[in-house]
């Protein structure tokens, strides 16, 4: 081979060496649903494949237990280890994924994010109508034989061990006038958003503030989420139901308990308020606030870094 031959050869080496670099990789994003919803209900398997339309990444629907039940009956904390070792099988997920969480779907998602040793990266966060800060009232299941159940057990004490362990929203209500017995007994939320004093876990606030771009976003007609600015981390203040603090004012952000105030200050918290009711989200909306986030992908410099324990930039 003659000296312009070799240079040809090392000039295409070359472009394809940076086009491995520089060209960025379809990351995959998973779909959580809320309570009384499942995959296989048309509305949950259409919303994730309209996602899947409009940014071109792939995604998946991820089912726990058997759906509508069990995302009344299974305490989250075994949704959470059900989650965790689901996206831990998926090859498709194994460079790392992005979320979508729809209601209370959003604590199985932190769950993931927060909980789950050895699981592949989350890069970027779309909660939907997420309760964050817990709900201060539990709905009503409805009509059907486990809904009487469900709803036989809200009327209970919902912080004793029995009702922690077979009702799933019993792990987020939290009663401002009965925060010492929340923090004693509830069994989830408290551990999730490091609210106990000496219990704090620096781990599930550094995995917390790995992500790329967190994407909070309130239904300003949410009647389900009580108060609604829960899916923006804000709160009543113990021991009164009167004032509404807003994120910035709880102590889980000023004291940055799981590093929300962190990546605030970095600006990769979108605070989002949109039309409508409990996940009712209008197409132009999922557009403008959701679809970006699943388009925004690390190229292959970045998965390299990750591998490599390397610090990632967004």
């Amino acid at each position: 081979m003659g000296n312009k031959g070799l240079k040809r050869s090392c000039v295409a080496v070359a472009v394809a060496l940076l086009a491995m670099v520089h060209v960025s990789v379809s990351v995959p994003f998973i779909m959580l649903h809320g309570i009384s919803a499942q995959c296989s209900n048309a509305r949950d398997a259409n919303f994730t494949q309209l996602l899947t339309n409009l940014s071109g990444s792939p995604g998946f629907c991820l089912e726990i237990g058997n759906g509508v039940g069990d995302s009344w009956l299974m305490p989250l904390t075994r949704q959470a280890e059900i989650a965790c070792e689901k996206v831990k099988q998926m090859k498709e997920l194994s460079q790392g994924y992005n979320i979508v969480g729809r209601s209370q779907g959003n604590l199985v998602a932190r769950g993931l994010i927060e909980f789950c040793d050895g699981g592949p990266p989350v890069y970027n966060y779309i909660s939907l109508a997420g309760p964050h800060a817990g709900i201060s009232s539990v709905p009503m299941c409805g009509s059907g034989l486990f809904c009487k159940l469900a709803d036989e057990l809200i009327k209970g004490d919902i912080y004793s061990d029995f009702i922690q362990d077979h009702l799933a929203p019993s792990g987020y209500l939290k009663i401002p006038t009965d925060m010492t017995k929340y923090l004693e007994s509830s069994k989830y939320l408290p551990k999730l958003n490091n609210e106990i004093p000496d219990q704090r876990n620096q781990t599930y606030k550094d995995r917390f503030t790995s992500l790329h771009n967190l994407v909070l976003i309130k239904f300003q007609d949410d009647k389900v989420i009580v108060p609604k600015d829960s899916s923006w981390f804000g709160f009543y203040p113990d021991g009164e139901f009167e004032h509404l603090l807003s994120a910035q004012q709880t102590k889980l952000y000023t004291e940055d308990w799981i590093g929300l105030k962190t990546l605030d200050d970095a600006g990769k918290v979108k605070f989002v308020s949109v039309a409508g009711e409990h996940i009712r989200m209008a197409d132009e909306d999922v557009v403008k606030h959701v679809v970006p986030y699943l388009q925004d992908q690390p190229s292959s410099v970045q998965r390299v870094n990750r591998k490599t324990k390397q610090p990632l930039h967004p």
